[in-house]
């Protein structure tokens, strides 16, 4: 099933449907005012469907609300898209993506204003990026969702938030076959010498950075 079908189905079976088009269009992070004007109707329209002063909307209204909030997403680069259509668990996944070209690490650590803290394969290429929560990935994964954070290449940089220590991420990652290109902490508590001395024995450069998540995902998303 695609997210289209997902969103109109659980709509379309909702005891409360208004309640259920107020999730999706907080999901998808979209204004009343932008939905309204993707859709063709007025604000308001949208507030009294949330609140259930409008009867429950058709199948024809429903297909327009899905269709606005797809297309308004793709429109912003397609971050909610990518992240139900990954296979990911969705409450750990952030953003996932893939360049269509090869992008050196120096550029990625730029854009983030990283800090290098194991500098070993650090002149390397990537091929995209998965930005993870920390702590809900580490407790959530199983074993074959973890390899779907490599999307089509583990040729890619893995960014982990809500991190203390950073000795679980690079624990995960040294028991498992596949291995990122680099790992990068974002707003760490700060980083021990052990989540250090796993990356340098893994050859993977482990990087953080200050900046806040969503600042940190457009600019790596800036570098396709």
């Amino acid at each position: 099933m695609n997210l289209e079908e997902k969103v109109a189905g659980e709509i379309a079976i909702s005891e409360n449907p208004g309640e259920t088009m107020r999730k999706w269009r907080e999901e998808f992070q979209v204004a009343k005012v932008d939905l309204s004007r993707a859709m063709d109707i007025s604000p308001s329209m949208i507030s009294d469907y949330e609140s259930g002063r409008r009867k429950s909307p058709g199948i024809a209204t429903i297909k327009k609300f899905v269709f606005a909030l797809i297309e308004i997403d793709r429109d912003r680069g397609g971050i909610i898209l990518r992240r139900y259509n990954s296979g990911v668990p969705y409450e750990a996944l952030i953003d996932i993506s893939d360049y269509d070209h090869d992008v050196h690490l120096s550029r990625m650590v730029k854009a983030i204003d990283g800090v290098v803290h194991s500098k070993k394969g650090i002149d390397r290429y990537v091929h995209g990026y998965t930005v993870v929560d920390g702590i809900k990935a580490i407790l959530s994964f199983s074993y074959s969702e973890y390899s779907l954070l490599y999307g089509w290449s583990s040729q890619r940089a893995i960014f982990f938030t809500d991190v203390k220590l950073g000795r679980s991420p690079m624990i995960a990652i040294r028991v498992h076959p596949l291995k990122p290109a680099a790992v990068v902490y974002i707003q760490a508590d700060r980083v021990d010498e052990l989540a250090v001395k796993l990356a340098e024995i893994e050859n993977i450069p482990l990087i953080t950075t200050e900046m806040p998540v969503k600042e940190v995902c457009r600019a790596i998303s800036g570098l396709r």
